[in-house]
This record gives C-alpha cells, sequence and structure tokens, in this order.
C-alpha cells in the first residue's frame, strides 16, 4: 500500500516546502518510489514552454519517481495570490475531483506521495456562485494523514492551535508536527515550542532552526518520520 501524507501549515511562508521535500529525502532512504505532489501552485514563471512554480521545481528535485507534470501540479497558475484568485485571473477552475484522480493516479505508481498544499489549511480554492472549496475539503477528499508545519514566530501558537482544531474537527489525523522557525529574532521560542508540544495533539517531528541554506537531506537528518 502506497504511504501517503499532506502537508499543511499554519500560514502561508512557514515552510511547507522545506517539510515536503524532507520527508521525501527522509522517506526515499527506505523506498524507492517517491514523488512529490503539489496540487495548485500560484506564483509560476514561464519556463521551457510551461508554467513552474519553484516549489514544485524543488519537490521535482526531492522525488526519485519522475511524473508527467499533468500528475504532480495539476494546476500551475502564474500569479502569486491566493489560488481561487489565480485561477479566476487564469481563466480556469479549480476541480478537486481532478486533483483527487491525479493523486490516485500517482498511488499506482508510487511507494510513497508527499501532497504539499497551498498556502493555510483553510485557504479557498475555488469559489463561484454557490460553490466554495478550500483546501481543508481537498484533505478531506483524499483521506490521508497531515503533517502541519508550524512557522515559528509571534502569532504562532493561535495559528498552530486553530490549524489543529481546524484538522481535528473534521476528523482528520493529524500525524505530526514540525516546528519551523521563520523569525530568528522571535523572543522565547523554546516556550513557546513548549508550549505547542503541550497543547498539541502529535509527535513534533522536527525542531528546525533559523538556516536558509539547510538543504532537504540536512533537514531529513533531523526529522522524524511520522508513519
Amino acid at each position: 500500500m502506497t504511504l501517503s501524507l499532506f502537508v499543511t501549515g499554519t500560514d502561508t511562508g512557514v515552510g511547507k516546502t522545506q517539510a515536503s521535500t524532507a520527508l521525501l529525502r527522509a522517506y526515499a532512504r527506505q523506498h524507492a518510489r517517491c514523488v512529490g505532489m503539489k496540487p495548485v501552485a500560484a506564483g509560476c514563471d514561464w519556463v521551457d514552454g510551461q508554467w513552474l512554480n519553484e516549489d514544485v521545481a524543488a519537490m521535482r528535485a526531492a522525488s526519485t519517481l519522475k511524473v508527467p507534470p499533468v500528475f504532480d501540479n495539476p494546476y500551475a497558475l502564474p500569479d502569486p495570490v491566493s489560488p481561487h484568485l489565480a485561477a479566476r485571473l487564469a481563466g480556469e477552475q479549480i476541480d478537486l475531483a481532478h486533483i483527487e484522480a491525479s493523486f490516485h493516479a500517482l498511488r499506482q505508481h508510487a511507494d510513497v506521495v508527499v501532497v504539499e498544499g497551498a498556502g493555510g489549511f483553510i485557504v479557498p480554492l475555488h469559489e463561484a456562485p454557490g460553490e466554495w472549496a478550500t483546501s481543508a475539503d481537498l484533505a478531506l477528499r483524499l483521506q490521508i494523514p497531515l503533517v502541519m508545519v508550524v512557522g515559528v514566530r509571534l502569532g504562532c501558537l493561535n495559528h498552530a492551535l486553530l490549524t489543529q482544531e481546524a484538522i481535528l474537527s473534521r476528523g482528520l489525523t493529524l500525524a505530526g508536527w514540525i516546528a519551523n522557525v521563520v523569525d530568528p529574532d522571535m523572543p522565547q521560542q523554546a516556550a513557546n515550542i513548549s508550549t505547542l508540544q503541550a497543547r498539541l495533539h502529535a509527535p513534533m517531528l522536527a525542531h528546525w532552526a533559523w538556516d536558509p541554506a539547510a538543504t532537504a537531506d540536512q533537514r531529513a537528518d533531523c526529522l522524524t518520520l511520522p508513519i
């Protein structure tokens, strides 16, 4: 059976891609076919005749299984804004059923699939009259365990606890969380992390200090795999 995880975050810019690539590199030490999936990427450059997002490029570099772009990044949207707005600007409509089908196609060929969400857990993916879909709705469709990346900075306690509440209230599994320091000057870092360890109902898989130059393999070295 394919091992699958959904990586979400307490906000945008908290290190979901760092976590996803580290998970891929760590799992690659145990499994031959590991692939990352970024269902929706907003903010792309035109490269070699296609839209390419830097997070998608990083996940492809960390994967051991190469797949057609239509499967590991079904929606590549040019504008770096909320996915539902980026889709509107691109004249596209994000279809969760299409993403789910792409995910299951990957599972047919991979030992491990790491899915990276967009933005925070409840970021809108689709908005139309009478219709509304978020990243949380996508997680519900996929029904796989989640890893939450906590960007350690002022406000992270509230953001982490609210995200946990949103995950658990939907009956989803929080398999673990990662403390990723995104503000090196934040006071009382250790105290904040201790509070999270006491209040989050899942194991802390890693505590990454501020290090923008750290590679995926280096982060994988100090990462406990959730499953």
